[in-house]
């Protein structure tokens, strides 16, 4: 039977769509707590003395990049309905492997089926369903290392191959995105951050936030900023300050200082 809920969603509009439609249509299910990134979600998980949820609502791109990266220091045994905005190759995952997901924006009649259908599960199709998400992981890695080595960009009247290793950074702006390389040159890339998140190799980029992705050879030098954030400057110039959040400090300083494969 669920009643204890766990929100995992860093994005404050669909936390409250979410929890109001909870409240709409199951009154009765409490809510533990809402975290926003990795780093929280792994603290809780893994904190004897925290409330043990019967069902888990979890975001697919999160603050401090995807909620695959959870399963890597944690194992979970409980249901999920993961929640994604556009993210294809992910609604294509889940689908070949019978996981239950809610298209952003979340409808009610969408999350009422899910509740119906994962109320229903024993605990060997749980941990069957868990199994599917580890298989999901993996591939989802193994994909990950061959893809996005050159990205195709238009030039003028031309496509030209651009290189990862030759990208400092990207950058979004007003839906759009840009890729900056190291001799400061910017081109347009047609694909999201997320999209971008789920592509570039781990060691070599990051998610600096909402507006940037690096890359680890761009980082000229960092400063303490306010609240116990970090402020990042580049070898190339930015269009704005890159602040790492004070929640991402810690993840930020170990990808940066990781030996690279």
């Amino acid at each position: 039977m669920i009643e204890k809920v766990l929100i995992i969603e860093d994005e404050t509009a669909a936390t409250v769509n979410l929890t109001a439609i909870l409240r709409k249509i199951a009154p009765d299910f409490k809510v533990l707590a809402t975290l926003e990134s990795i780093v929280e979600s792994v603290d809780y998980l893994t904190d004897s003395q925290q409330e043990r949820p019967d069902l888990i609502f979890m975001d697919i791109h999160l603050a401090d990049g995807e909620s695959f990266r959870i399963f890597d220091k944690v194992e979970i045994d409980i249901p999920i309905i993961f929640t994604t905005a556009y993210d294809e190759y992910a609604l294509r995952a889940f689908k070949v492997n019978s996981i239950d997901y809610l298209l952003k924006p979340i409808k009610e009649e969408d999350l009422k089926q899910a509740i119906v259908k994962l109320s229903r599960l024993t605990q060997s199709d749980n941990s069957a369903s868990m199994e599917r998400i580890s298989t999901m992981i993996a591939d989802s890695k193994a994909e990950k290392q061959e893809r996005a080595k050159v990205f195709l960009v238009h030039f003028k009247d031309r496509i030209i191959p651009l290189n990862t290793e030759d990208i400092a950074y990207f950058y979004t702006s007003n839906e759009k995105v840009t890729a900056t390389t190291f001799r400061g040159e910017k081109y347009l890339i047609d694909r999201t951050l997320e999209t971008l998140q789920s592509q570039l190799p781990e060691d070599s980029f990051f998610r600096a936030n909402r507006q940037f992705i690096i890359s680890r050879k761009a980082v000229k030098d960092i400063a303490i900023w306010f609240g116990s954030r970090l402020s990042l400057n580049l070898v190339v110039e930015i269009p704005e300050k890159i602040i790492i959040s004070k929640a991402r400090v810690a993840e930020f300083k170990q990808w940066l200082t990781a030996i690279q494969p």
